[in-house]
């Protein structure tokens, strides 16, 4: 086990309600318990921010709206967008809409991100930073695509997929981290644990 996963001197919060981002923690031995932000996130984007940039804000945005409801504790968030020639694409909001989403992927290379945020509740320490992965997506035929969507899925998942789903179809290779695909890359987590600023 790592030294970044002991965490003796603060509480861990992962504030996130995504059950795939606490397996991971849990997975990878981090100790912690989960806060869900009280807020919803914002959706629209703002003009002139990069993706990596929009990733980034959204997770200080969940980091700070739990922020409020602890003392002492160090805050982990994370936010993940998929990003294809500029345009981002967040989690869908129905089967329409994870369609749409999935028809521009197919058949592309493109970009998930995921934002990180480190913040030190009641102090003003943070860290913020963001991972890359480029996934290839196959093309499916109509019928996969509608057998796919009404498995439900797509529900909650930046992109309308899960690589970490067994029968996910869609994915044929990523570059880069698989966690941050998942939602949470433990990599840069752990780099960002180890060059924390040391509790006051």
């Amino acid at each position: 086990m790592s030294n970044a996963v002991s965490e003796a001197t603060r509480e861990l919060i992962l504030a996130s309600a995504s059950p795939r981002r606490a397996e991971l923690l849990r997975e990878a031995g981090y100790a912690f318990r989960i806060i869900t932000p009280p807020f919803p996130e914002p959706h629209a984007p703002q003009p002139g921010v990069s993706p990596a940039e929009e990733a980034e804000a959204l997770s200080y945005f969940k980091a700070r709206a739990v922020a409020g409801l602890v003392h002492g504790s160090l805050i982990i968030a994370a936010d993940t967008i998929v990003a294809l020639a500029g345009q981002v694409f967040g989690k869908p909001a129905d089967q329409t809409d994870a369609r749409r989403i999935l028809t521009a992927l197919m058949d592309t290379t493109h970009e998930v991100i995921t934002g990180v945020t480190l913040l030190q509740a009641g102090e003003e320490h943070r860290l913020i930073d963001h991972a890359i992965t480029r996934v290839s997506m196959r093309r499916l035929t109509t019928r996969e695509l509608d057998d796919y969507l009404a498995t439900g899925a797509w529900a909650g998942k930046a992109g309308a997929y899960g690589i970490q789903d067994q029968d996910d179809p869609f994915v044929e290779s990523i570059e880069g981290s698989f966690t941050n695909v998942v939602g949470l890359p433990l990599e840069l987590l752990e780099e960002m644990l180890a060059h924390r600023p040391a509790p006051t």
